[in-house]
């Protein structure tokens, strides 16, 4: 049975970065009349009861759905969606398994975004459809964009910063050794390192590890 939508959708934003967290709040400026970002938060805790939780997967570890289960279980939450590149079938049908309301793929431009999370407040199930690999909607942000860093290679470059392996980046990523090396060296060439720990010291004074705060009521939001 679906509802008619007669007030904003109140959202929490959630990951560990909060330039990532800010471009998305921002992507919703011309939609505040439909979606109200309540919080952003870098903890995965909730301070105020809202209607969706948009779990944005950054530089997080998608095979362990830990943080996503403990969203699910929160009772502030009515609905759970993840925000993702990575549409391998295995980390999808995980994810709704632990129930999730929505997988959507951050390829979607703000109206899709919008739309999307209207039809998961009325009580659907939203995944979006896998395409190959494309680049995020306008209007993200993520560190290390204004030096040319692509979405991807700063992903890749936050999780060598947070201490991974090459091996822990091809698994969490989904993507293969040589891929990752690839990134690596792309990465590398950008910010003029030549070795890991020049790339990871680069990191961490440019944003590449994570914030540990909250950003209560963005923008006058509930």
């Amino acid at each position: 049975m679906t509802t008619t939508q007669t007030r904003p959708l109140t959202v929490t934003l959630v990951d560990d970065y909060d330039v990532v967290l800010t471009g998305l709040a921002h992507m919703f400026d011309r939609y505040r009349d439909r979606v109200l970002v309540s919080e952003i938060d870098a903890n995965a805790t909730l301070d105020d009861s809202i209607d969706l939780v948009l779990y944005d997967s950054f530089a997080q570890p998608e095979s362990d759905h830990h943080e996503i289960a403990e969203l699910v279980k929160n009772p502030r939450a009515r609905h759970v969606v993840v925000y993702t590149w990575n549409f391998q079938p295995e980390l999808v049908a995980a994810a709704l398994a632990e129930g999730v309301h929505g997988y959507l793929s951050k390829t979607l431009p703000a109206k899709q975004l919008v739309e999307a999370l209207e039809a998961v407040a009325r009580g659907e199930i939203v995944v979006s459809s896998p395409t190959r690999r494309a680049p995020s909607a306008p209007g993200l942000d993520w560190p290390g964009r204004v030096d040319g860093i692509t979405d991807r290679e700063s992903e890749i470059l936050a999780l060598i910063t947070q201490g991974k392996s090459n091996a822990d980046v091809a698994r969490l990523t989904y993507l293969s050794p040589n891929t990752v090396k690839s990134y690596i060296r792309s990465v590398y060439r950008k910010i003029g390192a030549t070795s890991r720990t020049q790339a990871v010291l680069w990191g961490v004074a440019n944003g590449f590890a994570p914030d540990h705060h909250r950003i209560d009521h963005w923008l006058g939001g509930p």
